[in-house]
């Protein structure tokens, strides 16, 4: 398990990555982060310390793998901006795969 400190920092790398070009959704990570941080800062129970880290690691994952910035461009119409380690190569579906097919 990350320490608490090395888990904060990845935190606030994964809001920079996150929302980077979005002050409003930096700054209110950043306050969200801090927040949580500091309201638990005075836990000594082994259990509720490895608890709120667990559930920490899961947020900065959550925010890494599912988050995707969008933009309005118009008044109907949104831009998606998908990070370049989102982006995945399409596996190529076929009905009944033969030996012939290359993935």
């Amino acid at each position: 398990m990350l320490s608490v400190l090395k888990l904060f920092k990845l935190l606030h790398r994964t809001r920079q990555e996150v929302f980077k070009n979005d002050a409003r959704a930096l700054e209110a990570a950043r306050q969200k982060i801090n927040e949580e941080f500091k309201n638990n800062q005075n836990e000594t129970s082994a259990e509720k310390i490895d608890e709120l880290l667990k559930i920490a690691a899961d947020v900065e994952m959550i925010l890494r793998t599912s988050v995707i910035q969008a933009v309005h461009t118009d008044s109907d119409k949104i831009l998606l901006v998908p990070r370049k380690d989102l982006l995945q190569d399409n596996t190529p579906y076929f009905d009944k795969p033969t030996k012939n097919h290359k993935s």
